[in-house]
């Protein structure tokens, strides 16, 4: 068969298609008029597949093919409204359901963290077995405020928001064990309070929240967030409720990973106020006050909009339709 030929003879059906498939409302014969060409386009499609399946009549059929399926079923959702959808209502209303947990997580976290910092100053023998008085003042006047500026900031902003991100997905999807996210939370407030330890010993407590509160306010929190999510998809496990536990589960899972894609956003933010607030030259109360802002921005966002989407509601799980149905068997 002459492909040129054929497509010669059908072309004005298939540009008929494509002037329907672009105008935005169809009347009723112009509606029963696509259906037509597409079905005809169809069979079109598959004479030619029968000579050239690879060719590239073939291909282009096939996205004209393609886009008036879409315009005969309808596109599920616009891609803007979804991404508005998840971020008005999805995301703030997930952080609002595990907000007192989160709370509760980030003064644990402190405790800790103070305890071990005061552990560290007042009993004698733990900064000699942390490394000599040489390590300690490298570390103390050089290696803790170097840190920060040793690499581009946009680099380091970059590798600290996939490095934290990565821990925040790991603290929601293995939080259902129970002890992943409480070993993780005790390691880093003992380093946390250690190094503010070691700082305070040498009388620059001031240079340790410094450069640790600017990204830490917020970088913190995202931990925590996290954190809460785990141990509630745990406790989930342990008392589902009324509901069934796979079914349970299967909701708290959808609802939590959605704190975990919101987190990617919230440590991005963080790590690029880590990368260029906290080492930059600006004076100390405006870094401060830059990464204050930030977690206000947060509690904000979910409190007031996570709050009124909670009541509306809303738990941040997939809609019906997306989430599926469950059926009993006997």
């Amino acid at each position: 068969m002459d492909l040129d030929a054929f497509a010669a003879v059908h072309s004005p059906d298939w540009k008929r298609l494509d002037v329907l498939v672009a105008r935005r409302r169809l009347s009723g014969p112009e509606a029963d008029e696509l259906l037509r060409l597409y079905q005809r386009a169809s069979t079109h499609l598959s004479i030619v597949r029968s000579v050239a399946p690879e060719g590239t009549l073939s291909a282009a059929l096939s996205m004209r093919l393609s886009r008036a399926r879409t315009r005969l079923t309808g596109s599920r959702s616009n891609f803007l409204e979804d991404m508005a959808f998840f971020f008005v209502f999805s995301l703030p209303s997930a952080f609002y359901r595990i907000r007192w947990l989160t709370v509760a997580i980030g003064a644990a976290f402190i405790a800790v963290a103070w305890l071990t910092g005061f552990w560290t100053v007042n009993t004698p023998g733990v900064l000699a077995a942390v490394g000599s008085d040489a390590e300690m003042r490298r570390y103390v006047e050089e290696d803790f405020v170097n840190y920060y500026s040793e690499n581009p900031a946009a680099s380091f902003a970059g590798m600290v928001w996939t490095n934290n991100a990565w821990i925040a997905v790991q603290a929601v999807a293995f939080g259902i064990t129970g002890v992943w996210v409480p070993w993780i939370l005790y390691q880093n407030a003992v380093n946390v309070g250690l190094s503010g330890g070691m700082m305070a010993a040498h009388d620059r407590l001031d240079v340790f929240f410094i450069y640790i509160l600017p990204h830490g306010f917020m970088e913190l929190t995202a931990i925590f967030i996290a954190s809460a999510a785990g141990l509630q998809i745990f406790w989930t496990l342990l008392a589902p409720g009324r509901r069934s536990r796979m079914n349970a589960l299967a909701q708290e899972g959808r609802s939590l990973m959605t704190v975990a894609l919101g987190l990617i956003v919230v440590l991005f933010i963080s790590g690029l106020v880590e990368g260029f607030i906290t080492p930059s030259p600006l004076p100390a109360w405006l870094r401060l006050t830059i990464g204050f802002m930030v977690f206000a921005a947060y509690w904000v966002y979910t409190l007031v909009l996570g709050g009124r989407a909670y009541r509306a509601g809303y738990r941040g799980d997939l809609s019906a339709r997306d989430a599926g149905a469950s059926v009993l068997t006997a």
